[in-house]
């Protein structure tokens, strides 16, 4: 998978899990960093499972909070 599928993916999942809008996503992961992280951590992030994923977007979240 390329780095841009997997973002696009992570953004879907992520808004699916939090019953947002993919954009409102985008919005959320710019402004926390996620983006980036999503860009270095590439490597180690497109492995994991769904599951896994939400549970680390989620309390990355949190401690932007």
């Amino acid at each position: 998978m390329s780095q841009l599928s997997f973002i696009t993916f992570c953004l879907e999942l992520y808004a699916e899990h939090k019953n947002m809008s993919s954009p409102e996503v985008y919005q959320l992961f710019n402004k926390t960093g996620i983006m980036e992280l999503l860009k270095t951590d590439y490597e180690d992030l497109h492995g994991m499972s769904f599951e896994y994923l939400n549970q680390f977007f989620d309390s990355y979240l949190e401690g932007k909070a």
